[in-house]
């Protein structure tokens, strides 16, 4: 495979959106756990420089997170679950920290951000196994409490290229918001998150030499347009086989899948 995309690697990033969108609508957990380790493989084989893969990789599942987080938020709302007036005080801590994750993984190495990544990763696929969800301790807090929530939020989020499910579910669940609210929150909150770190992931990227044909800065576009499109239709069907398989047993294998790519992350040879 070339750095150029061909059918293969289209076929590839299609499958890779379907993947994405099916965990996604099964266990509510955002595509870029999925998303960014794979798009590092796939570029391997596309012979990208391993010093701008991993950035690509984080930059382009922010990029596809844009359009999966817009569907997902538009098909809550109609349902009536999505808290605005939470989404409208955490929205500019989000956009605030999200372009500074994203500067802070330009700043990085790329085998830095892949072992931060990693590690990340098996937090993430620990606390899926055998971490409850967080009981609810208190109210929501003012405009400064959500503003920074959002900020860490957004940072940490853009820095691994994923959506902030993983963090703002958890975080409102412990606010006292109830699961069905919480998980449509999360959606609309992905917007600003993911525009704020692709707008900074293509600023930062801007010109390097390195970049593959397709790319705006660090966002691979034949990736992430591919990834976003599949995804958005497979969703739907992953929400399907929710409520036909038991949540419980997949969400536990899912955990171990993640775990074992993260430690292939830390230790990648």
């Amino acid at each position: 495979m070339s750095a150029a995309p061909d059918l293969l690697a289209s076929g590839l990033y299609a499958a890779l959106g379907a993947v994405a969108g099916l965990f996604g609508g099964m266990l509510g957990i955002g595509g870029g756990l999925i998303i960014v380790p794979v798009l590092l493989f796939l570029f391997h084989l596309q012979l990208i420089p391993p010093d701008v893969a991993m950035h690509l990789a984080v930059a382009s599942s922010l990029a596809s997170i844009i359009f999966t987080s817009a569907s997902s938020a538009l098909s809550h709302h109609r349902r009536g679950a999505v808290l605005w007036t939470l989404v409208a005080p955490l929205a500019p801590g989000i956009l605030t920290g999200a372009a500074a994750g994203a500067w802070i993984a330009d700043q990085l190495a790329g085998s830095t951000l892949r072992l931060m990544f990693g590690v990340f990763e098996c937090l993430v696929a620990v606390h899926l196994a055998w971490g409850p969800n967080p009981a609810a301790h208190g109210r929501l807090p003012g405009l400064p409490g959500l503003s920074c929530a959002g900020a860490v939020i957004g940072a940490l989020s853009s820095l691994f290229g994923i959506g902030g499910g993983t963090m703002t579910v958890p975080f409102l669940l412990w606010c006292n918001v109830n699961i069905r609210n919480a998980v449509a929150t999360s959606s609309a909150c992905g917007i600003p998150l993911a525009v704020s770190g692709t707008v900074a992931m293509v600023a930062a990227g801007w010109g390097d030499p390195r970049l593959p044909p397709g790319a705006t800065g660090f966002v691979y576009w034949p990736a992430a347009l591919l990834i976003a499109t599949v995804s958005v239709f497979a969703a739907p069907l992953g929400t399907r086989i929710a409520h036909a398989l038991p949540t419980a047993s997949l969400q536990r294998a899912f955990a171990v899948f993640l775990f074992l790519v993260g430690l292939r992350l830390v230790y990648p040879s």
